[in-house]
This record gives C-alpha cells, structure tokens and sequence, in this order.
C-alpha cells in the first residue's frame, strides 16, 4: 500500500510538471478522489489515511497537519512542498493516480469542492449540518465506495 505523503508528492510533481498551480484544496481534493476511485475500481484504498467532511469537502486530517504550519487551505504548492516521496510509488499506484488526475486535474480546487460538495459520501458524512458548520466526521470508505462504483 502506498504512503499518502508520497501520493500527495506524485501529483504536485505531476501537476506542476504539466504548467498547473496547484493549492492546498486542489490536492486535498485530488488524493480524495485517488482513494474514492481506488475504493471504486480496485476494492481497496491505494494509500491508508481517512478523509473528514469539512466546510471546504473531504480533508485529510495528516496531510492537512503537513501543510498547516506554512500554508491556508487556498495556499499554492510548489515543488519546494514535495517531500521527494513520488519516488517511492510503483508503476500500478502511478498508473491509478495518473487515471484519476487525467479526468480531475483539470478542475480547480474549487470546482472540485463543489463537485465534492454534490457527492453522496461528503453529504451523508455531514448528515444535517450547515454547509458553513464545522465538521470533523469521516467520510465512509464504503459510501465512497459504493457512490464511486455506480458512477463506472
């Protein structure tokens, strides 16, 4: 299984190899959608670590506490963010990242909120709270899943 810091090193290298500004909610979002497709396809995650529903959408908490001392959840990343760890991903983990970072690198962080925001395991980990309300409860890595398996 791969190491989340590592993954999340892959697609900053990967975004900004391809001219893209990647923030702190563009990658957040993008391991979210890594593991949700992962879950979906493979039937297992591709990294441990879980996700909490926050105002902004799923967030994981380690990699939240990576960034936090220098940076806000709008914060660019840039390769001097990378721990060096993309290295250490076989060829199946790259190829299932590559996969989901074909289809979503496009989006902003933002956009990617929202579509987060319109998803079934986000909202349901919420349950009635306000969109603007603080939110720590994880998401469920069988909602996501399900969710992500009927979208194939």
């Amino acid at each position: 299984m791969a190491n989340i810091h590592d993954v999340c090193d892959y697609i900053i290298n990967r975004l900004i190899a391809a001219d893209d500004s990647p923030s702190v909610l563009k990658v957040q979002k993008l391991l979210y959608y890594v593991q949700s497709w992962s879950f979906a396809i493979r039937k297992q995650p591709l990294f441990e670590g879980k996700f909490q529903a926050w105002v902004h959408g799923p967030v994981n908490r380690e990699i939240y506490n990576r960034f936090a001392p220098t940076k806000f959840m709008y914060s660019p990343v840039t390769l001097q963010d990378s721990l060096g760890g993309q290295e250490r991903l076989n060829d199946a983990e790259r190829t299932a990242v590559d996969d989901v970072l074909d289809v979503y690198a496009q989006f902003s962080g933002i956009q990617l909120e929202e579509m987060t925001h319109r998803e079934d395991p986000w909202l349901k980990a919420r349950g009635k709270l306000l969109p603007s309300e603080r939110c720590e409860n994880e998401i469920s890595e069988q909602d996501m899943q399900e969710y992500y398996a009927a979208r194939l």
